[in-house]
Formats: structure tokens, sequence, C-alpha cells
């Protein structure tokens, strides 16, 4: 959920947008979930914030700072590595595979 929400976060979001965002791209969350885990994420230094009260009802937008997308683009790396070492054991050909 970090990694999404700080990608899709490289430009300005709300937290009702991002849940919207995040169950079209299959991430089933809860509005109880995400709103903490932002607030966490802007606790360390991974995303600002700022309110828009251009509209009837003021929103808090965010977004992923500089730190945030270095973060999110090591966690993508290491996700993707964790993905092939996992395939890898999937492979017949791979030392302790399962097939």
């Amino acid at each position: 959920m970090v990694v999404a929400s700080l990608t899709v976060l490289r430009a300005p979001g709300y937290g009702y947008s991002l849940l919207e965002t995040l169950s079209e791209a299959g991430f089933e969350v809860e509005a109880n979930t995400l709103y903490p885990l932002l607030r966490r994420l802007e606790a360390q230094g991974l995303l600002t914030s700022s309110w828009n009260t251009d509209e009837a009802r003021p929103r808090k937008f965010y977004r992923t700072t500089e730190y945030g997308d270095s973060i999110a683009a090591a966690l993508r790396t290491e996700w993707t590595r964790l993905d092939r070492a996992v395939t890898d054991l999937d492979t017949p050909d791979t030392p302790g595979s399962t097939q």
C-alpha cells in the first residue's frame, strides 16, 4: 500500500481520490486504514500536504516528496527482486523447486 500510495501521489491528490484510484487498480483498502497511513507517511517526510479551500468543500491534498519518491523507487526495486526470486523458486529447473 505504501509503494502504491507514494507512486500515485507523485501528482497531488486527496484521500478519497486516492482510495478510488487504488480500488480501480485492485487494491482494496478502507478509509480507516488509508488516512492514518497518509498521516504517517507525511510525518516520515515521504509526503507533503496542503489544504485546498477553493472549492465548496475543503480538501487536504497530498504529494510525494523527493525523498518519498526515492524511497518508493527503492521499494519497487526490492519488490521486483523478491518477485523474481519467488518466480525462480517456482521454476522446475531451480534448486529447491517443488515441481
